[in-house]
């Protein structure tokens, strides 16, 4: 199936703004982060949200992210650079349930995205409104799968892809990006030392970066998770989200989208508590979230097995713990020792091979709910953003 069918009304986008400054930026061209030197924030896209559009509009639309296509950035579909994302399904927990008590656990599961993780939903959009704007060339910093997922769509957009990745990334992640055609650059070092390079090269060679959160689109086609759980959900959110946080795009983007929707009436004022969840190797929202603080500190241990979590400091930390605050919800840290045996315990009880950093999740929630912060009676969701066959060489087989 062609997916651009049945896309015929127009985004209701209207401009950016920061979240920070309240600084207003025009939509039509290229932009970065606030320019504002005290404040460098993300740019948030705008929607006219008081157009009357009801639940109702989404009926028989295709089921990917594009069904909300009025809250996404692409003024003229055929710009919209599509693989099928989104929509991906909502999993209960079957035969784990001694772990569970009387909560409803349940997952939703990323890793049927093209390229294998929630990351498609992001380039998806950031690719598309590229070309929108007639960008060229896309460079990005990677811990593997957006390097994968930007090199996917820059190649059915007919757009050049560079991609920096630290050479500690598993294999299949390389070869991916280069199958796709992008051109890959490995780095000694982590995230932010391929960030720093990025940008560097990006002001040589004139190419946009589409680095986490550095940029207003990826979050724009993050955000689709929101709109999808609370359609699955039958427009009652769950009580409790656990969310694997490195850059933390798509914790911040499910929270636009729950501000968003209850703007256009679809959903009332209730949120679930957020829980971001780090790998021991890079805490630092954990650690500044339980201090107390507005900022993290970069926090680098080295390597993890979960790719997606070695983020030492988060470009959009204060959004983050912001979030986290707003939500009255919590973070907590899971080691590499712990997200392996949680990988396996999914896999040989529910049938579900998934990524690191989704089965950090399964352990976070047993700690929360041993705790008794996860509350008798509540609905728990679990954000399983990739696929754990990409990880095979990161995992014990024991």
């Amino acid at each position: 199936m062609d997916n651009q069918i049945a896309i015929a009304e127009n985004s209701l986008l209207t401009y950016l703004k920061c979240p920070v400054c309240g600084a207003i930026y025009d939509a039509s061209v290229i932009n970065t982060v606030c320019t504002d030197d005290a404040c460098r924030s993300t740019l948030f896209a705008q929607y006219n949200l008081r157009t009357g559009i009801t639940k109702q509009m989404l009926e028989g639309r295709p089921a990917t992210m594009w069904r909300y296509k009025e809250f996404l950035p692409v003024i003229d579909e055929k710009n919209i650079v599509t693989l099928g994302e989104g929509f991906t399904p909502i999993v209960p927990i079957e035969n784990l349930k001694q772990f569970i008590g009387d909560n409803e656990v349940l997952w939703k599961d990323e890793s049927g995205n093209p390229t294998g993780s929630f990351k498609a939903r992001g380039i998806s959009a950031a690719v598309s409104k590229a070309k929108e704007l007639g960008i060229t060339a896309i460079a990005t910093p990677t811990a593997g799968n957006a390097g994968g997922a930007l090199a996917a769509y820059a190649a059915r957009a007919g757009i050049k892809a560079i991609v920096y990745m630290p050479k500690q990334t598993p294999q299949i992640f390389k070869d991916e990006c280069r199958l796709y055609g992008a051109d890959l650059v490995e780095i000694d070092g982590n995230i932010s030392d391929c960030g720093k390079l990025v940008n560097e090269h990006a002001l040589l060679n004139g190419w946009f970066q589409v680095s986490t959160l550095k940029e207003p689109y990826r979050l724009e086609g993050k955000k689709t998770m929101g709109y999808e759980i609370a359609e699955q959900f039958n427009w009652q959110l769950p009580d409790v989200i656990f969310y694997p946080t490195g850059g933390g795009t798509g914790l911040i983007g499910i929270w636009k989208a729950f501000e968003e929707m209850e703007q256009l009436g679809w959903i009332g004022s209730k949120r679930p508590r957020m829980v971001a969840v780090q790998s021991e190797s890079c805490n630092g929202i954990v650690k500044a979230f339980n201090a107390g603080h507005t900022v993290s500190e970069f926090a680098d241990g080295g390597f993890t097995i979960a790719n997606g979590l070695r983020v030492p400091k988060p470009y959009a930390d204060k959004v983050i713990l912001k979030v986290l605050r707003e939500s009255n919800g919590a973070a907590t840290t899971i080691s590499d020792k712990e997200m392996s045996a949680a990988l396996k315990e999914i896999a040989r009880n529910e049938g579900m091979l998934i990524a690191p950093e989704g089965a950090a999740l399964w352990q976070a929630f047993k700690k929360l709910k041993a705790a008794q912060w996860v509350k008798p009676g509540e609905q728990v969701l679990l954000i399983n953003t990739g696929s754990g066959y990409k990880y095979l060489e990161n995992i014990d087989q024991d």
